[in-house]
């Protein structure tokens, strides 16, 4: 359960690197537009905002990473304690997407489920 969890939280944190890049480097770009649902009139309006957003969606893929890394190294409290903030963040924040906006409850689910799932296994896994 442990490594599932592990892994499950490593793949939270790559999808989180993938909406930074999003987000911050390619906002305007038609992939990007494309996944938002935005003009190139909306994103060039929005584009400072969606910048420093995708900077918070990889800092919390930092402290899920760095927390297995230090948990694998054999580092279990801080490794522990960095996993569960930064996949329970991702998922907290998954859920004021969902909250904020219905019209963007495709979107939280998929930002939650893995985060969500990861966090599952990985506590599952301690207390076994």
């Amino acid at each position: 359960m442990l490594i599932v969890g592990l892994v499950l939280t490593g793949l939270a944190a790559a999808l989180h690197v993938f909406i930074f890049y999003l987000e911050s480097i390619a906002w305007t770009s038609s992939r990007a537009r494309a996944t938002f649902g935005t003009t190139l009139e909306e994103a060039e309006a929005t584009k400072q905002l969606a910048f420093n957003q995708g900077f918070y969606n990889l800092f919390l893929a930092i402290a899920g990473v760095l927390g297995i890394v230090l948990f694998a190294a054999g580092n279990s409290a801080v490794g522990a304690t960095l996993i569960i903030v930064g996949a329970g963040s991702m998922l907290a924040a998954s859920l004021v997407l969902l909250l904020s906006s219905r019209a963007q409850a495709a979107a939280a689910v998929k930002q939650g489920t893995l985060p969500l799932l990861g966090l599952v296994f990985f506590v599952i896994g301690l207390l076994a």
